[in-house]
This record gives structure tokens, C-alpha cells and sequence, in this order.
């Protein structure tokens, strides 16, 4: 029999917390996979409300052919709608998507969440993301 001792670090107390991020750009590949399906959720419920047609086909990270369309829907109730309520889903792709149909530019919802998914592996969103997981790493850099 042997024992093997391993040090343990959470993220602040790491010596070197580019590995972990390292670590975790390499491993964990959906971290942006909550966003993007909370924005399927809000165009979904935006065409329960307004009708006529929909199609999209959108990712969490850029990619070529990406769009958001709507068609033959109900102006009037999209006009009622408040965005800033969130009214579809509660969340704020709800807003980002009523006020890009109404400007004509769906495609910011796509920017906006590009975005966050670029903030989520960036070293600050990596570095919440551990802190908010509890998350540990050996010495190498490697989820424990």
C-alpha cells in the first residue's frame, strides 16, 4: 500500500491560475450552453405570443449563417409587449430579442450572446465561475 498526498488549491490561492483556466477551456466545452438555451426559450415563447413563423439557427460561439426570423407575426402585440419586463421567460434574452424585432436587428441578441459566452472563458468569468463552484485545482492546474 501507498499514500499519496495532493495538494489542493482553490482558485485565489492558486500559484498559477492559468492552468486551471488552462484546464478548463480545454475540458469543459458548454459553458455558454445555459445562455444559448435561454435564448432559444425566449424566441420560442416570443412566438407564442406574437404567431406567425419562426426560424433560427444561432450558437454560443460565432459562426457563419447564423439568423433569427420572424414572419408573418402580429405587430401590434410585439408593440405592446414591455420588454424591460422580460414577459416571455423572465430572463433578459427576453429583452434583448422584443426591442431587435422591433429595430429590425435580431442579430443582437446573437452579438449579446457572443458576448457573454466570450466574458464566461475569459480569465474574470473563469475565475467567478471557480469561486462560485467551490471549485479545486492540484497543482497542475486540474479540476479535483
Amino acid at each position: 500500500m501507498r499514500i499519496i498526498e495532493t495538494k489542493v488549491y482553490t482558485i485565489n490561492e492558486h500559484p498559477n491560475k492559468e492552468l486551471c483556466y488552462k484546464y478548463i477551456r480545454e475540458n469543459i466545452h458548454d459553458l455558454g450552453r445555459h445562455d444559448l438555451e435561454e435564448v432559444i426559450d425566449s424566441i420560442k415563447a416570443l412566438n407564442k405570443q406574437i404567431g406567425g413563423e419562426f426560424d433560427y439557427s444561432i450558437s454560443a460561439v460565432p459562426s457563419r449563417g447564423e439568423f433569427i426570423r420572424f414572419t408573418n407575426y402580429d405587430k401590434d402585440i410585439l408593440m405592446d409587449l414591455v420588454a424591460d419586463d422580460h414577459p416571455l421567460t423572465g430572463v433578459f434574452w427576453d429583452e434583448y430579442l422584443i426591442k431587435g424585432l422591433r429595430d429590425g436587428d435580431t442579430l443582437n441578441v446573437l452579438r449579446e450572446l457572443h458576448s457573454e459566452v466570450e466574458y464566461i472563458y475569459s480569465d474574470d468569468g473563469l475565475n467567478c465561475y471557480c469561486m462560485d463552484n467551490d471549485f479545486e485545482f492540484d497543482e497542475l492546474g486540474k479540476l479535483m
